[in-house]
């Protein structure tokens, strides 16, 4: 057993300076913290619960957004009238997710912050980058079927496990963070960060920043929208390839469209320019294939992954022709097994 204090603050302010002390953690579901301490993958001096802190609820915010508490349950949110009615994409993802089980106790802010599933960054008696700053990639050489093609380095091929961010990241969504320094927003593409020669870095919070919301913005996409998820099994697994497209349609030709990746990089994957090549055609597959080059365009396989790389391709294509055609994937549909 490894002994650590524990603390339980009520205010924001206290579980901050509690959480900067050096070797915290913040603890909330504690469905991610709790795996890696029991496999001695983190070994916090400090666990501080947040359970108590007023970041449970979701509220409609000016301008017609709205705003998600950090500790709201997954399902909460899913499940959300206001979430089921204007931001059908993010349910869909968040219940293209782990077991309703989890789900119940996963919160919004430890979903985005859950670090990589990793065979190499578990097991502790094997090399990672990650978890050991003066050891090598493990998975660069080794069994690397789940890793990243896309953005990697030669320190980390690591890819981030949530469904939930790689809606936000299509939505442009804003993540509100808390600090000794104060309040700041972070954009949803600026908080999680590529591995580059920092792999133990998962996001670009400043040490004790607790996230206290996630704000979606007023623009709703209800109609052309779909999460597709390809992974081995249809329940309880991550995504090998996870596909998030946001569209508008107008007078028949796309307006403005989003398509976010999951499964292949340390972060959710956009490629703007490559979105870009959309606007103003019609939908269809010559058009989704042209962008699904672009948006994996210098993608690399790592050998066991190297499928991977098709597999996007197909996927996006896929996706955009559902969002175009307003049928988005069901999160029960077995043909996504």
């Amino acid at each position: 057993m490894i002994r650590f204090d524990y603390k339980r603050p009520d205010a924001i302010d206290a579980a901050v300076a509690a959480g900067s002390e050096r070797h915290a953690a913040f603890l909330a579901g504690g469905t991610n913290l709790v795996d890696l301490m029991k496999e001695n993958v983190a070994r916090p001096l400090e666990v501080v619960d947040i359970n108590r802190l007023p970041l449970g609820d979701i509220t409609e915010i000016d301008g017609g957004g709205l705003r998600l508490g950090a500790l709201a349950t997954n399902n909460d949110t899913a499940y959300h009238p206001i979430v089921q009615q204007h931001y059908p994409l993010l349910a869909s993802a968040i219940l293209a997710g782990a077991s309703p089980q989890l789900r119940n106790a996963a919160t919004n802010g430890g979903n985005i912050n859950q670090r990589t599933r990793c065979y190499y960054f578990y097991d502790v008696d094997t090399p990672c980058t990650k978890r050991n700053r003066e050891e090598r990639c493990g998975a660069i050489g080794g069994v690397n079927r789940i890793h990243a093609i896309l953005g990697a380095s030669d320190k980390c091929i690591a890819t981030h496990p949530s469904d939930m961010a790689v809606a936000l990241a299509a939505l442009d969504a804003e993540v509100r963070v808390t600090g000794i320094a104060g309040e700041r927003v972070i954009p949803i593409g600026e908080y999680h960060r590529l591995p580059g020669d920092e792999p133990w870095r998962d996001n670009t919070l400043k040490t004790g920043e607790l996230v206290t919301a996630i704000d979606l913005p007023a623009e709703h996409f209800t109609t052309n929208y779909t999460y597709l998820k390809v992974r081995d099994r249809l329940s309880y697994a991550f995504a090998l390839v996870s596909v998030a497209v946001a569209m508008r349609l107008e007078e028949g030709k796309i307006a403005d469209v989003r398509v976010a990746l999951g499964g292949v990089a340390h972060k959710p994957w956009r490629n703007a320019p490559a979105e870009d090549l959309l606007i103003g055609e019609a939908p269809g597959v010559e058009a989704f294939a042209t962008a699904a080059r672009a948006i994996t365009e210098g993608a690399v396989g790592q050998g066991d992954n190297d499928f991977k790389i098709p597999l996007a391709r197909k996927a996006i294509v896929r996706a955009l022709g559902q969002a175009a055609a307003g049928t988005p994937q069901s999160q029960t549909d077995k043909r996504i097994a």
